[in-house]
């Protein structure tokens, strides 16, 4: 944390005093590109700014990403205050809960572009558009593609594994590129 710039401690240290962040170490790790860490920290304190799904989908989104890419930490944390326990419970048992059809929905588009794409059909494009107009549907099918994308990245990075990391922390590394 010490060597990372005074703005990059400033998101870290904010996120992680709100309860936006359960740990500050992927975001440490985004700090090698401060430009990536600035989008991430305004997409998670904009929740809901200028959506058409709604803060509380995106964030049932972002959860079920995590829940997806084995994120504990991301699972864990909570970035809209609807989001209860009951709902988190509901992404792992659709069905059976406290969601609206209309946010099951939204959950089975995760789960479909996750694991089965080609079963995302004329039938289910249908069914989907009985829940959102044309323009929510291409949203959700950016949020969704952003954050699966994310956490796996993230998961492949190992970052909260107990090895040394792969590629040693070096200062000139940041917001650098190499030239070959």
């Amino acid at each position: 944390m010490e060597e990372l710039s005074s703005r990059s401690r400033e998101i870290v240290d904010a996120g992680v005093a709100a309860g936006l962040y359960a740990t500050p170490v992927p975001l440490q790790i985004f700090a090698y590109r401060s430009a990536q860490l600035e989008q991430v920290n305004m997409a998670r304190t904009h929740l809901g700014a200028g959506t058409l799904l709604g803060g509380r989908i995106l964030e049932l989104l972002r959860i079920r990403s995590a829940q997806l890419g084995e994120c504990e930490p991301c699972s864990q944390s909570r970035k809209h205050d609807s989001i209860t326990d009951e709902d988190v419970a509901c992404l792992l048992a659709p069905g059976h809960g406290t969601l609206t059809p209309q946010e099951e929905m939204a959950v089975e588009f995760i789960d479909l572009l996750s694991a089965d794409h080609h079963a995302m059909d004329d039938e289910f494009y249908k069914r989907l558009g009985e829940h959102f107009t044309a323009a929510q549907i291409i949203e959700l099918g950016f949020t969704c593609a952003g954050v699966m994308g994310l956490h796996r990245f993230i998961h492949t990075l190992n970052v909260y594994g107990d090895s040394a990391p792969v590629i040693e922390y070096d200062r000139d590394h940041i917001d650098s590129a190499k030239q070959e």
